[in-house]
């Protein structure tokens, strides 16, 4: 058995209710591609997962770089993950997922105890969290540097007063307009 099955299969063997769920589902295989790797399991009788090297009749497929906010936060999966085939099986996994967070946390109370363990799943979290975190911190601050320092950007009040004057500017341009044709209509055209 693959060490991927042998580690969910271990993961799930305190959760019969998730065996239950994927039981429904008996006999489809599921491939999980992340970056140039590819996991391709069969759901068996019971709810456990076994390698298969048939055609999957679900494919998940996982950008690398998008894997640690995954686990931070499986309840992005819908953005992160896409799924192509069996919508009931991707479904069910999809709903799973969501529960990653509690089956991490429990395998490591078990381990370390339970105060430790979730400790130890926070810290996890947080961590691979982080590199989110740090990209809208960089964002937001360069979009500050970028509107107050440096005068780069325009607020939408300092925008909605330029374009106020702008509009303005072109009612008096236009009114003078209609002031010269007038004029022109008046007086006499010279001859030479």
């Amino acid at each position: 058995m693959m060490p991927a099955a042998a580690f969910a299969n271990r993961a799930l063997a305190h959760e019969d209710w998730a065996r239950e769920r994927l039981a429904a589902h008996a006999g489809r295989k599921i491939s999980i591609v992340v970056g140039p790797a590819a996991l391709n399991l069969a759901i068996n009788d019971d709810g456990s997962f076994a390698d298969t090297g048939e055609a999957p009749d679900l494919t998940l497929t996982i950008p690398s770089w998008r894997v640690p906010a995954l686990l931070a936060r499986p309840e992005r999966w819908s953005e992160l993950v896409v799924a192509s085939g069996d919508a009931a099986l991707a479904s069910t996994i999809g709903e799973l997922a969501q529960t990653l967070p509690w089956f991490v946390e429990r395998s490591l109370a078990r381990v370390l105890g339970p105060i430790v363990g979730a400790q130890v799943a926070d810290a996890g979290r947080r961590l691979l969290a982080w590199p989110v975190y740090a990209a809208e911190r960089a964002g937001s601050s360069f979009a500050s540097y970028a509107s107050d320092e440096a005068g780069l950007v325009i607020g939408a009040r300092a925008g909605g007063d330029f374009a106020t004057e702008v509009a303005a500017l072109a009612a008096r341009v236009d009114a003078l307009a209609e002031r010269v044709d007038r004029l022109a209509e008046q007086t006499p055209a010279k001859r030479r």
